[in-house]
């Protein structure tokens, strides 16, 4: 009986020499050194824009016949919210974290301490992230796709581009530096989400001939590859976005996401040297053809680095095209060409 007594004294001395250890004014949550003992709590809003306006440039938000003009609201191309956030945490030592998140954000547990953060949306599914390894290597592109009827723009060396995929929308932030603070409190950390692809509205305006056409899709030129995630500047490297097109009573349209012009820098999270952007036109009529039309659209992307509107009219197919050899009935998408994605080495 003295033994358990003995034993039952010396386990109550050691506990209370492990409480005496850890100082009152602050919680004692473990006695790992590297573990976390910093609560923050991330508050994120989304800048929800599709298009940036810039110094006297187009602004569409000001435009006075949207509605009339256009088929919709302004504020009909404003994108979603995410359905994820995600936080690469990068820690003094070298070390770094993944955090997965509620779009708005949530309490997430930091070491104390020098930290560099960077935010984006982790629900994307045709982005590619690379050099996530360090904040200032980071970057986001897009997956490169085929079209076997694509043969490159006139007004444009887009021969030379790779052909990729629309973006998904992408939003980011970035704080090169944020100290977290052991503390019995949640810390607040408000982080503003800005967009890092934008939405170019583009109308293929036909005078004569629509009624000809049974497919659309087309390409846009000379746009930026990819994107840094912790400034939004976008490459130098310039890539051709391939998209679909729906049929309108005045010809075709798209709605493109892009990441903007190449070599550009976003200055919420100014224009480039000479460029050249080209848009095409692809459709398959009603008899089986196919016929192309190219476009230079230098003026107007150059107005809009950043998502806009894009309009070229005067468009034509005669009635011998639309009638040669032709049946009458519509075709389907079935020997059109399906667009064929290439894997991109990680």
């Amino acid at each position: 009986m003295k033994k358990i007594t003995i034993a039952l004294t010396n386990m109550w001395l050691m506990a209370a020499l492990m409480l005496a250890s850890c100082e009152h004014k602050e919680l004692c949550f473990d006695h790992d050194p590297h573990a976390p003992k910093s609560q923050v709590r991330i508050e994120a809003t989304y800048q929800q824009d599709w298009q940036y306006d810039y110094q006297e440039l187009t602004h569409w938000i000001a435009y006075p016949t949207w509605q009339e003009s256009f088929g919709m609201a302004y504020d009909d191309l404003r994108p979603d919210l995410p359905e994820g956030l995600r936080v690469q945490l990068y820690n003094a030592d070298a070390s770094e974290e993944v955090l997965n998140l509620p779009p708005q954000g949530d309490v997430v547990s930091m070491r104390p301490g020098e930290h560099a953060l960077l935010f984006y949306n982790n629900d994307t599914e045709y982005i590619v992230f690379n050099g996530l390894q360090s904040y200032a290597s980071a970057k986001a592109t897009t997956r490169a796709v085929t079209r076997s009827t694509y043969l490159g723009n006139s007004y444009t060396d887009a021969t030379a581009e790779q052909t990729v995929n629309q973006p998904d929308m992408l939003y980011g932030s970035y704080l090169d530096s944020y100290t977290a603070e052991r503390s019995t409190t949640v810390a607040t950390l408000p982080v503003t989400m800005h967009p890092l692809v934008f939405t170019y509205l583009v109308r293929y305006e036909f005078t004569h001939g629509l009624q000809y056409v049974s497919l659309a899709r087309g390409s846009l030129a000379g746009m930026a590859g990819s994107v840094q995630l912790n400034s939004g500047q976008t490459s130098e490297e310039e890539v051709t976005v391939l998209y679909d097109c729906t049929l309108e009573p005045f010809g075709t349209q798209a709605l493109v996401r892009s990441f903007g012009v190449p070599n550009f820098p976003n200055d919420r999270y100014t224009t480039k040297a000479e460029h050249k952007y080209g848009l095409n036109l692809e459709v398959r009529l009603k008899n089986g053809k196919i016929k192309s039309f190219d476009f230079d659209v230098t003026d107007q992307v150059e107005r809009q680095p950043q998502g806009g509107v894009i309009v070229v009219s005067g468009i034509e197919i005669s009635d011998e095209e639309g009638t040669e050899g032709g049946s009458g009935f519509d075709v389907d998408v079935e020997g059109w060409g399906e667009y064929e994605d290439i894997e991109l080495p990680l």
